[in-house]
This record gives C-alpha cells, structure tokens and sequence, in this order.
C-alpha cells in the first residue's frame, strides 16, 4: 500500500517563498517517477512538476518554469517542491503523486500515468 503525505503549505505573500514536501511510504520510493499537481478552486487539476527516479531529470510546466524546483531525497523517501517568487495564481491545493511504472524510459507530466496521489496541501497566495 503506497502512502504519500504533503506537508509545507501555507500562506505567503506574494513574491514569497514555500518549500513542499511529500513523504512516501509502502514502495521502494527510489524506483519511481514521482510528480507534483495542483488544483486551484474552481479549476481542474493542472500538473506542475515531475522528477526521474533517480533525480536526475526534471519538466516543469511552463506556468511555473524558473520559480519552482522539484527535487528528491531517496535515502528519506521525500520529494520536494521548492516554489519562488510565488503569485496569487499560484494559490491551489498541491497535491503529489507516483508513477508505479517501474524505471520507465520517459517521464510524463500526463495525470493519468500517476496512480497513487497524497491528500494535498494547501498553499495560498496573497497579493
């Protein structure tokens, strides 16, 4: 049984900084693509961020590219979301997500590849 828990959210000014983390359990976490999403009220579920297995490949959506930096931790099953210069579009409950594909070739920021989600967290915004 995969479990993912968020943690880090909260509220910032704008321009402000948040760091996210997901802890993950019930898988061995260094064999998966995992990937971070969002979902801001009113609005579908957007993606935001994926890492490779390994961390040594990232995509970015393009909404965030320059701002945010996922990153991993394999030896303490955690992912990262390291998120500057934030803006009130950024306000969303952030959720993180594994890819149970095993070593797979490419990554993809398709939602519907990622299997297993956390509860999410929530980072507002203010302006």
């Amino acid at each position: 049984q995969v479990q993912l828990v968020e943690s880090g959210g909260g509220l910032v000014q704008a321009g402000g900084s948040l760091r996210l983390s997901c802890a993950a359990s019930g898988r061995t976490f260094s064999n998966y693509v995992m990937g971070w999403f969002r979902q801001a009220p009113g609005k579908e579920r957007e993606s935001v961020a994926c890492i490779s297995w390994s961390g040594a490949a990232t995509t970015y959506a393009d909404s965030v590219k320059g701002r945010f930096t996922i990153s991993r931790e394999n030896a303490k099953n955690t992912l990262y979301l390291q998120m500057n210069v934030l803006k009130p579009e950024d306000t969303a409950v952030y959720y993180c997500a594994l890819d149970p594909r095993l070593y797979p070739a490419t990554m993809s920021l398709h939602q519907d590849t990622y299997k297993y989600w956390g509860q999410g967290t929530q980072v507002t915004v203010s302006p």
